[in-house]
């Protein structure tokens, strides 16, 4: 019996390594490649294919490539560079091999006439005339949309409004060049809203179809700064990508609410959010962040006397910027009070502002950006009247 036995265990120790040998090998073989031009291609132009994204990475593959699917190899190589003579479609198919396994990946491309135009596309613009204050604003060749809450309640104290903006690629032509004649048309348009994120997977992220139209409507922005692209597709097949920054700006304005008096020496205070973002490689910075306050210099019920002792009746309050973490970043306690009547502040009041930059407050290397908050602060004895509190999130 012990003969049979050991017979049996290599048997099953050989048929083991086997299965295993065989698993590990079909994963690490795989064909990938790329190539350049991907879009936009005509007869007779060279097109480079570059298998080096294929697995392993270790220079152990052989590469076989064949561009017009009859089976038999035209090409060998990681790099290999191949032209059409005729428009159509065509498919390529790369074949790569470590000597025991092979893989396959194959890939369509079109090809048009040379004399084929290509289309121009165009994003398009807008700008209003005026912000939600009333101030004049300039145009450009982007999107600017202001989210306006001019009379917002003390019972609402975070910032958390969204808006809608039309983005028309009415403008967009179907062939690029104005002197040649055109008989051509789009037939298609695609809006990609995030050039940070390949969503289909073709290792590309900025040629997502996130919205299709020549006008859409694009729902639900937040404050931020966007670029996004617009790809058309004329009949012809060929394709023009245009991008557009959209920035989205905040105004927020609280009106006549009071603040209580620091009676158990204490300051009051009084927390208002808001969301700021500052990503550097995606290119959503905010410009600046600010928070106005304006109030009377004299509270109207302030008492000459409390208690017997002299009373200060020459209001002070001042505004305070905290991080995410409740990290103190900026406060206007250090400006004198007869310092803050300026701009549109009167012989009766007082105005002081907190501005917050975005390449120095909200940067990485700071304080950072996130859920941020504004606060009201008042360390006198006696409560007072509050004229206003505005703040504006600008990211343009």
């Amino acid at each position: 019996m012990k003969p049979i036995f050991m017979a049996l265990m290599f048997v099953s120790a050989s048929l083991a390594g086997c299965l295993s040998s065989e698993d590990t090998d079909s994963s690490q073989v795989e064909a990938i490649f790329d190539f350049e031009p991907d879009s936009n291609i005509r007869t007779d132009m060279e097109i480079e294919f570059d298998g080096g994204a294929s697995l392993p990475a270790s220079g152990s593959l052989t590469y076989k490539w064949d561009f017009d699917s009859d089976g038999s190899y035209d090409e060998t190589g990681r790099t290999a560079t191949w032209s059409y003579s005729n428009a159509g479609s065509y498919d390529v198919t790369l074949t790569v091999s470590d000597g025991t396994d092979s893989n396959s990946q194959t890939r369509s491309l079109k090809v048009v006439d040379a004399d084929a135009q290509a289309p121009l596309a165009d994003a398009g613009s807008y700008s209003p005339n005026t912000d939600c204050e009333g101030d004049s604003v300039n145009s450009g060749q982007y999107y600017l949309v202001y989210i306006c809450e001019m009379d917002k309640s003390t019972s609402s104290k975070s910032i958390s409004a969204t808006t809608s903006v039309t983005l028309d690629a009415s403008e967009s032509e179907p062939c690029e060049d104005d002197d040649e004649p055109c008989d051509d048309y789009i037939s298609q348009w695609s809006w990609d809203l995030d050039l940070q994120r390949d969503e289909d997977g073709d290792g590309d992220p900025e040629n997502d179809e996130d919205m299709s139209g020549e006008t859409v409507e694009w729902k639900e922005l937040e404050p931020g700064e966007y670029k996004i692209s617009l790809t058309v597709t004329n009949g012809e097949g060929l394709t023009s990508t245009d991008d557009v920054i959209v920035y989205v700006s905040y105004i927020g304005k609280w009106n006549e609410f009071s603040i209580g008096g620091n009676t158990s020496n204490s300051p009051v205070d009084i927390d208002f959010s808001f969301p700021v973002t500052y990503h550097y490689d995606s290119g959503n910075t905010i410009k600046r962040a600010e928070g106005e306050l304006v109030y009377p210099k004299e509270d109207e019920d302030c008492q000459d006397v409390i208690f017997g002792e002299e009373s200060n009746c020459r209001a002070k309050i001042d505004l305070f910027g905290f991080n995410s973490t409740d990290e103190e970043a900026a406060n206007t306690s250090g400006i004198p009070v007869n310092q803050r009547s300026y701009g549109d502040c009167d012989d009766n009041t007082d105005c002081v502002t907190l501005a917050l930059t975005g390449s120095y407050h909200f940067s990485e290397s700071e304080w950072k950006d996130g859920q941020w908050t504004m606060t009201i602060r008042n360390e006198m004895v006696n409560d007072l009247e509050i004229e206003s509190l505005t703040i504006r999130l600008l990211y343009k």
